[in-house]
């Protein structure tokens, strides 16, 4: 959810960096149906279908990543996607090495204030002997803070490509060539 709030607040910086809102109807991208497909298929894993077997739900949420994989392949002229995509694919490497579930830190649990075990099929959480538990959510968001919760290295790579993205499609001086600023600030 703080990735989220965190890419809100990328938006909201836009005009204030230079950029035009307005650069986001102009991004022209392929398959977005692939993308909602992706989201939906993870919600319903995740948060909507309990009573499943656990097989199918690992399979649904393996079933997101390819369809997002699809969507990011489609798109991947986009300034900013590459990165994002790597961010993705740290993600379904780690979530694909442990049985389907992405490994968290049980330090990184505790300090967002999460319990360290949950009920039924969860996208995160603690494991024994995870594999590649480096690229697992070992990040946290204090408890202090509202919409505290556990992160991936995937998940900041994300994060940095969703910001790439929009300030790319915006026109931001984040993603602007420096060198004619730096030209006219050393004329002056």
């Amino acid at each position: 959810m703080l990735i989220l709030a965190a890419t809100v607040l990328a938006l909201l910086l836009v005009p204030v960096l230079g950029g035009r809102l307005s650069g986001l109807a102009e991004l022209s991208l392929s398959g977005g149906r692939l993308l909602v497909a992706a989201l939906a298929l993870q919600v319903l894993a995740i948060s909507v279908l309990t009573g499943v077997p656990h097989a199918l739900l690992t399979a649904m949420h393996g079933a997101s990543y390819v369809l997002a994989a699809v969507f990011v392949w489609r798109n991947r002229r986009v300034r900013g996607l590459p990165l994002l995509a790597s961010g993705g694919a740290l993600n379904a490497l780690a979530i694909a090495v442990n049985g389907g579930q992405m490994p968290a830190s049980a330090e990184a649990v505790r300090s967002a204030g999460l319990p360290l075990e949950e009920e039924g099929f969860v996208n995160s959480g603690v494991q024994e002997d995870a594999r590649l538990a480096w690229l697992g959510d070992v990040f946290a968001s204090p408890d202090w803070l509202p919409l505290s919760n556990v992160y991936s290295p995937g998940d900041l790579l994300l994060l940095a490509g969703a910001v790439w993205v929009v300030h790319a499609a915006c026109g931001s001086v984040l993603v602007r060539d420096p060198r004619p600023l730096l030209r006219s600030l050393r004329a002056t």
